[in-house]
């Protein structure tokens, strides 16, 4: 089994969006998502090694389910044409997520629209030492390997109780607090696909650290 053969699976998968044809293919459904948690379960041994605030997370616990919510969404097609997996689960973290799709391949990190509780907490960090959160963005190898942080519906005035010169106002309007590096598909299905992975891990670890000690302070 392969990511090469997942890439397939999904591709025929959103040719033939019904659940008539997945339970036709179910039993090829399972090798390719048996094949993903076990790469995903080795993925998270190692990633554990590295980092000792890691929180184990299996692959079954991580794997998402293929299903799309058609209740909140009954436009979507029945099924995702990805699959997506979060590691590092804990409640109260950032988000480590792996997202292998026909369309899109990308690892991201970090907080995707906070609730406010942990909002109002990310800028009181920021707000005291937003110098060093600055030191992260700003780094090199940071700026290679993810650009900027995502840009979705900031805030266009002051956020309530921080003055519009604020050195870190642009910090403080934001209203999501995640980066995301993108794959191509050669680049997923090569032997080093992993390390690449734990290379990305690494280099967003002081990202995610300073932005869960934030919500948890």
């Amino acid at each position: 089994m392969s990511f090469q053969k997942l890439f397939g699976f999904l591709e025929r998968l959103n040719r033939n969006n019904s659940k008539e044809w997945m339970d036709e293919h179910r039993g090829e459904y399972y090798e390719i998502r048996d094949f993903y948690i076990s790469w995903l379960n080795e993925l998270d041994i190692k990633l554990a090694k590295i980092d000792p605030d890691y929180s184990p997370t299996t692959g079954k616990q991580a794997i998402n389910r293929i299903n799309n919510n058609l209740l909140f969404h009954p436009d979507k097609p029945v099924y995702k044409d990805h699959f997506g997996a979060g590691l590092d689960k804990e409640k109260g973290k950032g988000d480590f997520y792996i997202h292998i799709g026909i369309n899109e391949r990308f690892v991201a990190g970090g907080f995707y629209k906070p609730p406010k509780e942990k909002l109002d907490s990310i800028r009181a960090a920021i707000d005291y030492n937003g110098e060093d959160f600055r030191k992260i963005l700003n780094k090199a190898s940071f700026k290679i390997v993810f650009g900027e942080m995502m840009e979705v519906d900031p805030l266009k005035t002051s956020p309530k109780g921080y003055p519009a010169d604020h050195p870190y106002i642009d910090l403080l309007r934001k209203r999501t607090f995640a980066v995301m590096h993108s794959f191509s598909r050669e680049e997923v299905t090569a032997d080093d696909f992993q390390q690449k992975i734990i290379t990305i891990y690494k280099e967003m670890l002081p990202f995610r650290k300073y932005l869960n000690h934030a919500i948890t302070v």
